[in-house]
Order: C-alpha cells, then sequence, then structure tokens
C-alpha cells in the first residue's frame, strides 16, 4: 500500500461495545461518503483494533497540506450532520493528527496496519527521520508486508477549534506516525520486537515517553474494516 497523497488525516479514538454497530453504519454509510466529496481527500480507510473491540484507527489521504486548513474541509468540520452530532460525543480518547507524508513506499492495501506514535529527541530529529525513511524503502520488500509509511505533524499555524472538536471535547494529536501494512499479522506485529522497539529507535533519536509531551512510541496492530475512494463516494 502506498499513499495516493502528500498529506493525510491521522486518528485513533474508542467506541463502546453498545454503540459498535450504529457507529460503523453511519461511518461507512454517512461520513466517510460525505468526507470523501471534499475537494483533495482521495481515499479513507478504517482499521478496527485487534486487540480490543473499542479501538479503531481512521487515515484520510489527502493530495496535499493545503487540504488540511482549507475552507472546503474546515466548511463540513464546522457543520456536522444531525447524525455525526449524534455520534461525536461516542468518540472518546480522540487523537487527531494532521500530517505531511515525509514517505511512503509499497502497493495493495494489507489486511493489517501497524500503527506507531512518536517524537523525536531533542536534536535528533534529521537522525530520525533518516533512519525511518530508511526503514520505509526497506519494510517493503519483508514477507508479510505490503508497505511502509512516515507521517509527521504539519505546521499549519493556529487553526481555531471546530465544531465537530467542541462536541467531542479536546483531542489530543500524534507527532510523527510510523505505519506499516501487511497481510500477515504475526509479521507485522513482530517488528515492535525489532526495528520498532523502543530501545533500538531511542537510539536512532526517538523520544522516550519522559522526554515527550506526546504518546511516544504508542503502538497499536488494526485489522481493516472498511475503504473508500473519492472515485467511489
Amino acid at each position: 500500500m502506498a499513499l495516493i497523497g502528500k498529506a493525510a488525516v491521522a486518528m485513533w479514538w474508542h467506541i463502546a461495545p453498545e454503540q459498535r454497530v450504529e457507529f460503523l453504519d453511519w461511518h461507512t454509510s454517512e461520513h466517510f461518503p460525505e468526507r470523501l466529496h471534499i475537494a483533495g481527500f482521495r481515499r479513507g480507510t478504517r482499521w478496527a483494533s485487534e486487540d480490543d473491540e473499542t479501538g479503531f484507527f481512521v487515515m484520510y489521504e489527502l493530495s496535499d497540506r493545503e487540504v488540511l486548513a482549507g475552507p472546503a474541509y474546515l466548511a463540513r468540520l464546522n457543520a456536522p450532520t444531525p447524525w455525526s452530532v449524534k455520534m461525536m460525543p461516542h468518540h472518546t480518547g480522540m487523537i487527531r493528527s494532521l500530517c505531511e507524508v515525509t514517505a511512503s513506499a509499497g502497493a495493495g492495501v494489507g489486511r493489517y496496519m501497524l500503527t506507531l506514535r512518536l517524537s523525536p529527541a531533542a536534536e535528533r530529529t534529521l537522525q530520525l527521520r533518516a533512519h525511518l525513511e530508511e526503514l520505509v524503502a526497506t519494510l517493503r520488500t519483508r514477507r508479510g508486508v505490503t508497505g511502509a509509511h512516515l507521517l509527521e505533524r504539519a505546521d499549519l499555524g493556529k487553526v481555531a477549534q471546530t465544531q465537530e472538536q467542541r462536541i467531542r471535547g479536546q483531542d489530543r494529536t500524534a507527532d510523527w506516525v510510523f505505519l506499516v501494512c501487511g497481510y500477515d499479522a504475526a509479521s507485522v506485529r513482530s517488528l515492535l520486537a525489532a526495528e520498532l522497539a523502543p530501545s533500538v529507535l531511542a537510539l536512532q533519536g526517538a523520544a522516550s515517553l519522559e522526554e515527550s509531551s506526546k504518546d511516544a512510541h504508542v503502538a497499536g496492530l488494526y485489522g481493516i474494516s472498511a475503504t473508500l475512494s473519492a472515485a467511489e463516494a
């Protein structure tokens, strides 16, 4: 899986089991098509946690960073539908990051997505970026893997809180996001004890939890739930 754009919105949240059926209906039949009708939105994909029944990871692939704070996207964020108003409060533990794509390699869409949120240690940004860019290039050839990507939070200046955010409450954000997509869960997950282990990444410039104010080195494995392209919406 290679990303089809130069920017992305990466989001994690939890949905209580009693809300899951309606959430999946709303998110698939209304919310995905609504977002994919926004100019510059190219593909949206939802993954469900492999480790618990409440976690989700959603990513929208965008043409470029201008879409992230553009008027079309902001207009939708400030005018949620009645169904969205009903469902937004059920998104708990929301982490939402507006990102630029630093590196992306792969082909096709694998069943599993490993997500890793991390931050560079002080004065080691260039070192960590170079290391992760190299990983993106090498991991795509690993058995069980179909692609890897590095996202970095976009510097968009001060952006006013939107109506959707006011409904949900305060969102958190991730600094950098490293993604590995694959067809074999064990192969993808095994990277957390190898190339993506905290001790290994720390040697290459990743911040520890103590050094970062954000969620440094928080990983999760997700299975694909739904995907929609702009052409299909």
